[in-house]
């Protein structure tokens, strides 16, 4: 008879856990963030088909990043725990806070238990409130943890060069327009520090939007409008080097004066 080979309990979990952020780190990063009128959601993601982002309930949005089929189940089931709640209780009882807590707890169940391998997902979920002080946004890693973060936050691919990038440019009270167009620069950085250049086509854009009228808040931003948004920022941009460029004129013309 053998002897079963030994792991201690904390090499076991720090295997697990290495295991799922390599899945996690595959995937192409998802991007979430606070703009004045509610939470831009940005993913690149050339599918039209196979979202990352998607709506939970009236104010609450799911992103998510990793293997498709994993966070696809945890998606429909914390449809179909709002759905419950909200038919039981109130529509008001359901909350982003409460579905984390049920995302955690399933989380964190899968990565202590050794009879299945842990999930090579993150999840960020998203609820908009009255106002931007109210709205809320919690990360999911892929340990069951919760992290509440503010203003905003990248997950999937090289999230922590995003989430630097954008700690250090995002701001309060920007305009849809801003907000993508730091997103999409976000995204659009690769790991050696060059950029790249992203179209409407690769790119999945939804939004909580809190001045929609009708109770549900969720929206996709697609086709023209998000045609007209990208472009916004390229007109913006040249509008800016025009201006520089005059502006050096001026100051060039006036020292030959």
């Amino acid at each position: 008879m053998t002897t079963p080979f030994y792991v201690s309990p904390q090499q076991a979990m720090a295997d697990r856990a290495e295991y799922a952020r390599k899945g996690i780190a595959r995937g192409r990063s998802v991007v979430v963030l606070q703009y004045a009128d509610g939470i831009l959601f940005v993913a690149e993601n050339p599918s039209r088909a196979l979202h990352k982002v998607s709506e939970i309930y009236d104010r609450i949005a799911f992103a998510a990043v990793g293997k498709y089929n994993e966070f696809e189940n945890l998606r429909i089931g914390g449809v179909r725990y709002a759905d419950l709640r909200g038919y039981t209780y109130d529509r008001d009882d359901v909350t982003a806070r409460g579905l984390a807590n049920v995302y955690a707890q399933t989380l964190g169940t899968i990565f202590s238990s050794a009879a299945e391998k842990p999930y090579e997902v993150e999840l960020i979920v998203a609820e908009v409130g009255d106002g931007p002080e109210d709205d809320q946004i919690y990360r999911l890693p892929h340990d069951g943890s919760i992290v509440d973060e503010h203003g905003s936050v990248a997950v999937g691919g090289n999230a922590d060069q995003i989430s630097s990038y954008l700690d250090q440019r995002h701001r309060e009270g920007l305009t849809l327009a801003e907000a993508l167009k730091l997103a999409v620069e976000s995204l659009a950085r690769d790991n050696n520090g060059g950029e790249r250049s992203l179209t409407a086509e690769q790119l999945e854009v939804a939004v909580l939007d809190r001045t929609r009228p009708q109770q549900r808040k969720f929206k996709r931003v697609l086709g023209r409008q998000l045609a007209r948004l990208l472009e916004s920022e390229g007109a913006a941009v040249e509008a800016d080097s025009a201006a520089e460029g005059e502006s050096s004129a001026e100051e060039s013309s006036d020292t030959e004066e």
